[in-house]
């Protein structure tokens, strides 16, 4: 299993902007193959941010890896750049493989 998940610093006072975009986004993530499961975590405020992480759940690493180059992955990060107000900085991209 693999779990690739996005770190984002969202402005204080942009949280419900932040989460209404994510619950009303089109992730077209359940027809890709390899794909088990998504959660967007709220974690600790800040003085200046919100601390947020998009986290996705894989068969393996190759699968997620396949999912970065395909239509269906362009497709969900189409227009990503126009709200660019809600957050400080880029997001942070981490990859775990899960130990058993």
């Amino acid at each position: 299993m693999y779990i690739a998940m996005n770190r984002f610093e969202v402005v204080l006072g942009k949280e419900n902007d932040f989460e209404n975009l994510w619950r009303n986004r089109e992730s077209n993530l359940d027809s890709v193959p390899g794909f088990t499961s998504f959660s967007l975590l709220r974690g600790e405020s800040f003085n200046t941010h919100t601390l947020y992480a998009s986290h996705t759940t894989w068969e393996n690493k190759q699968s997620f890896l396949n999912w970065t180059k395909s239509d269906s992955f362009r497709k969900s990060h189409k227009g990503a750049g126009t709200h660019k107000n809600l957050y400080l900085g880029h997001p942070q991209f981490e990859g775990f493989e899960i130990i058993n």
